[in-house]
């Protein structure tokens, strides 16, 4: 599989439900960096910050409507920042669930 030097090589199985070979890397950048640290491995988070900077990742997470509590710690492990940095994070907070018992 040959590919331009600068597109970053993703597991086809973190985009199981969208067309991988028309992904736009750029106009979709929010929804591939949120997908990839939701659902991808080791390799495929570094790509990612290769390919987009950490600074255009920090932006996309940070705004995202939700992401689970596993990518919000991994991701502060990552990008060094804090927990209230995250609008999924301080909304789930404003907004608690009912006690499961």
């Amino acid at each position: 599989m040959d590919c331009p030097p600068n597109i970053p090589v993703f597991h086809r199985r973190i985009f199981w439900d969208v067309d991988f070979d028309t992904l736009d890397y750029d106009k979709k950048a929010n929804f591939i960096i949120e997908r990839v640290f939701e659902r991808g491995d080791v390799p495929d988070i570094r790509n990612c910050r290769r390919y987009y900077g950490d600074e255009k990742i920090r932006e996309a997470l940070t705004n995202a409507k939700w992401l689970s509590l596993r990518t919000i710690y991994l991701s502060c492990a990552v990008l060094s920042n804090e927990l209230t940095d995250y609008r999924c994070y301080i909304t789930a907070q404003s907004n608690p669930e009912h006690w499961r018992y």
